[in-house]
């Protein structure tokens, strides 16, 4: 469940096993940071975290990087909404258990108490870069989707980079899907009404899973990808967002590109499932909603994998946030008048694909 369910960070490990990140003179150019492109409430956040004296993200060492990240979550989500349970289970995969947490929604409505038919359920991906982020870290992002959708959620822990580059991440996540989805009636879900969601590395990561589980035992009524990472391919360094906001925090290239090189080591970046982007057919998969921010590093991979999806006959209801940086999913304390209205839509779009 918390780091702690992982590996210990080994740096003796991590310097001989993964090569270190771009140099900033590898990375392409990037235009200077322009506060005021951005919202006023986001421009008092960056603000806020500036004045803190806290070292930027990409200089720590991925322990300290964890544990700030931790921070960042507790103090910019707001308060935890109450669910009506919450549960800590374990799925079976290859390499071993894999943390989950079930959350079940509060009854709706004038209903008195919750009734005892099989709920549909959304499977949430943490972001984090694939290196960060843990069940803990997006809790209020998972009670918040629960209450919004009316619908079970479950996160999924899955391994981390650099302990496990490309591609344990991604096969923990199919490995996770499909255990629920053959767990889903002792645990009072409906299999047959399961949507899969993520922020950033877990935007990504749920639309590999997608993929690969395109005609599976796992049906997927729809995805929600908020600000994913869709190409880490060497062509994604010409994409015009990489340029235009690469020095707009809190996820710069140089950060991004920190995060990535530990997960991609040793790997091929037009693998599919680390650039789902690269996937030669897309026909067939579930309804998407994609979330992007114009002043986010990523604005371009959601922009582009709309695109793609749309050329394939997906339906796809996008919405681009203007003024807005990434990672404000996770917000919601500090951006309320953008991050409710976006839950309240979401849920709208999940609960359509649940009827």
């Amino acid at each position: 469940m918390g780091l702690a369910a992982r590996p210990a960070y080994d740096a003796a490990m991590i310097g001989k096993r993964h090569p270190p990140p771009q140099s900033s003179a590898d990375l392409p150019k990037v235009d200077p940071f322009d506060i005021t492109r951005l919202a006023p409430d986001v421009q008092a956040v960056l603000a806020a975290m500036a004045a803190s004296g806290a070292p930027p993200m990409e200089s720590l060492p991925i322990p300290q990087a964890r544990e700030a990240y931790q921070q960042m979550s507790a103090l910019l989500g707001g308060a935890p909404l109450p669910v009506r349970q919450v549960r800590d289970l374990k799925a079976e995969g290859a390499a071993g258990p894999i943390p989950l947490r079930l959350y079940l929604p509060l009854a709706e409505g004038n209903d008195p108490a919750p009734t005892d038919a099989p709920l549909p359920v959304t499977v949430y991906l943490h972001g984090g870069g694939w290196v960060l982020g843990d069940l803990d870290s997006h809790d209020k992002v998972c009670r918040r989707l629960a209450q919004a959708a009316g619908c079970a959620v479950v996160g999924v822990h899955y391994r981390l980079a650099p302990e496990h580059p490309a591609p344990a991440g991604p096969d923990d996540v199919v490995a996770a899907l499909r255990w629920l989805a053959l767990h889903a009636a002792e645990l009072g879900l409906d299999a047959a009404r399961m949507a899969l969601a993520g922020d950033s590395a877990g935007g990504s990561l749920s639309a590999v899973a997608t993929q690969q589980l395109r005609d599976s035992e796992v049906a997927l009524r729809a995805q929600v990808l908020f600000y994913p990472s869709t190409d880490l391919s060497p062509a994604s360094d010409k994409f015009p967002s990489r340029r235009e906001n690469g020095a707009v925090p809190p996820l710069t290239l140089a950060l991004m590109a920190g995060l990535a090189g530990p997960f991609v080591a040793g790997f091929d970046r037009t693998d599919p499932r680390v650039s789902p982007l690269r996937a030669t057919d897309l026909r067939g998969l579930p309804p998407a909603l994609i979330v992007t921010a114009a002043c986010d590093v990523l604005r371009d991979d959601g922009r582009l994998y709309r695109n793609a999806l749309e050329a394939a006959g997906v339906p796809v209801d996008h919405v681009e946030v203007p003024g807005m940086v990434h990672g404000f999913i996770e917000m919601a304390g500090a951006l309320p008048a953008v991050v409710e209205p976006l839950m309240t839509r979401t849920g709208t779009f999940l609960r359509k694909h649940f009827a």
